[in-house]
């Protein structure tokens, strides 16, 4: 199989010319996969089969958007699949066609699944090189711990997530060769195989693995113009948007999940796609009783005016990924109005100003892993190409951002062996013998030198170090708001005695020359108090 990058293309010769190039590289009758498009950076036009099919006569192929809820096949892959004129849409999902009823190549959430049946299966051997060339990646992006919800997603088959699993991570954990943390979640239909494995191992399986919760999907994405909203799509006016599974099985597996007591995440974007969730996660409250759920809704990008309060009086986890505003600030305005997309987009400091629970992660490989990029675009939210802020009104400050950030839903970090006092013993990293962390604001000794925590940073004297350093792992015991939202706040969220040594050092002098200067770079990544990149 042939793989096609196409995150960037900014016009349809680009998209072309990239398949084409593959085409010259690949067997003829065999698939050229690949994606990462997003035709509002060519001004919105879709593409369609015919781009690609004069150069593709022999080979199926299959390329998904950015946002993983639409892809577009051509001729001989959709012939492969069976999909026609009278071919219907699935439940939660949508087969473009033209006003003929012609397939146009492009297939929305779960019409996806009457494809990628006909696509064979990535060799284990990929999928563990792929994990060792992800965790590198992270690693310099400073993440030491991701949350995984697999290759689950709209159409996809919910055995993928438990195929990883079993040969990717119980592989790499047995052999030695994890490099960062997981904590994994996997399909809400597949709630009691978690369930019974929890009860069989635990949640923590080892320093490296951790079993999280179930995810499901209430709709798809304001790219795919299939997120579910109140008022129809500006254009598109007979499109409200798609849910993918209906209410009452959606109520009825989360139910039986919360029962055993898994913590549930349901993808909802749309405005009421996000108050659906928050009506069933209400009901499921009432019906089973009171206890710390710490329920999730991943993504709430587009909420209706009253909807962020709801999130405080329910104690709803908003997992959030400032990146994808950078996105949609164009694209909202034109598929929802100027109106609608001011009002309802990207709500971060109504959420937080209504006693609702941030946590921002990234949604890699959608948008950048890059912690630090998300840093600064909640701070400023000012889009490629623009110059001033999109909502300004929802700009976060750095001490609310950073609250969100450490440590990182989607990319958190778990409880794990080696913890900060053993770092008294060892003297792994940048800490010597006998160091001590006394606490917040006080000062700790090590072989004569001192230094002293602050709620945004630690600064190392002159004894230990040539210069003064970020380690972005706060010693303030109220910044674990995003270790919180995934049940890890007893041993995450800052570097205090207990607690797990994970840490990035960057290279910035303080926080205050992040502010100004809107960037800086990961100077090293320690897991486990071992340095683990470069």
């Amino acid at each position: 199989m042939a793989r096609v990058e196409l995150r960037g293309v900014s016009q349809k010769d680009e998209f072309v010319r990239r398949v084409k190039e593959a085409v010259r590289n690949t067997n003829q009758g065999s698939w050229i996969l690949g994606g990462g498009w997003n035709n509002d950076l060519w001004g919105g036009e879709l593409p369609m089969a015919s781009w690609v099919d004069d150069i593709t006569p022999y080979n199926p192929v299959w390329l998904s958007r950015m946002d993983g809820h639409m892809g577009l096949a051509n001729s001989v892959a959709l012939k492969l699949a069976g999909i026609t004129t009278s071919s219907e849409d699935p439940n939660g999902g949508t087969i473009v066609r033209f006003t003929s009823g012609e397939p146009t190549g492009l297939l929305i959430d779960s019409a996806m699944k009457l494809l990628l049946l006909s696509i064979p299966e990535v060799s284990v051997e990929e999928r563990r090189e792929a994990l060792s060339r992800a965790s590198n990646h992270a690693l310099m992006r400073g993440v030491t711990t991701v949350v995984d919800v697999g290759r689950y997603f709209p159409g996809a088959s919910v055995k993928h997530s438990w195929e990883d699993f079993s040969d990717v991570y119980k592989w790499a954990d047995s052999s030695g060769k994890m490099m960062i943390r997981v904590c994994l979640f996997f399909p809400l239909e597949t709630w009691l195989q978690l369930h019974n494995l929890i009860t069989k191992v635990g949640r923590t399986m080892s320093q490296w693995i951790y079993l999280g919760g179930v995810k499901a999907f209430a709709d798809g994405s304001l790219g795919s113009n299939s997120a579910l909203f109140y008022e129809p799509y500006a254009d598109e006016p007979h499109n409200y948007g798609l849910q993918v599974k209906d209410n009452e099985s959606l109520l009825n597996l989360t139910l039986a999940s919360d029962r055993v007591g898994l913590q549930v995440a349901i993808h909802a974007i749309g405005d009421r796609a996000n108050d659906l969730i928050l009506d069933m996660y209400e009901s499921v409250f009432s019906t089973n009783g009171v206890r710390d759920r710490r329920f999730r809704i991943e993504h709430a990008q587009h909420l209706a005016p009253e909807t962020p309060a709801r999130f405080g009086k329910l104690g709803i986890v908003a997992s959030v990924q400032p990146e994808h505003l950078l996105d949609d600030a164009e694209s909202a305005t034109k598929k929802l109005g100027i109106d609608r997309a001011q009002k309802g987009s990207y709500l971060f400091r109504s959420l937080l100003a209504s006693n609702g629970q941030l946590a921002f992660g990234s949604d890699w490989p959608v948008a950048d892993i890059n912690p630090l990029g998300g840093i600064k675009t909640a701070m400023k939210r000012i889009p490629p190409g623009w110059d001033i802020a999109w909502i300004p009104s929802e700009t976060l400050s750095l001490n609310d951002t950073l609250k969100a950030n450490l440590l990182l839903p989607g990319h958190s970090q778990l409880k794990g062996i080696r913890r900060c006092q053993d770092l008294t013993d060892d003297g792994v990293g940048y800490w010597k013998r006998n160091y001590k962390l006394s606490g917040k604001g006080k000062e700790v000794h090590a072989d004569g030198g001192e230094e002293r925590a602050t709620s945004d940073h630690i600064t190392y004297s002159k004894a230990y170090m040539s210069r003064t350093h970020i380690v972005l792992s706060p010693v303030s015991h109220d910044l674990c708001l995003a270790a919180r939202a995934c049940f890890l706040d007893s041993d995450l969220g800052s570097l205090s005695p207990g607690k797990l040594a994970d840490f990035v050092i960057l290279s910035r002098d303080s926080w205050d020359d992040v502010v100004v200067e809107g960037s800086a770079s990961i100077e090293a990544t320690y897991v486990g108090g071992v340095q683990a990149y470069p």
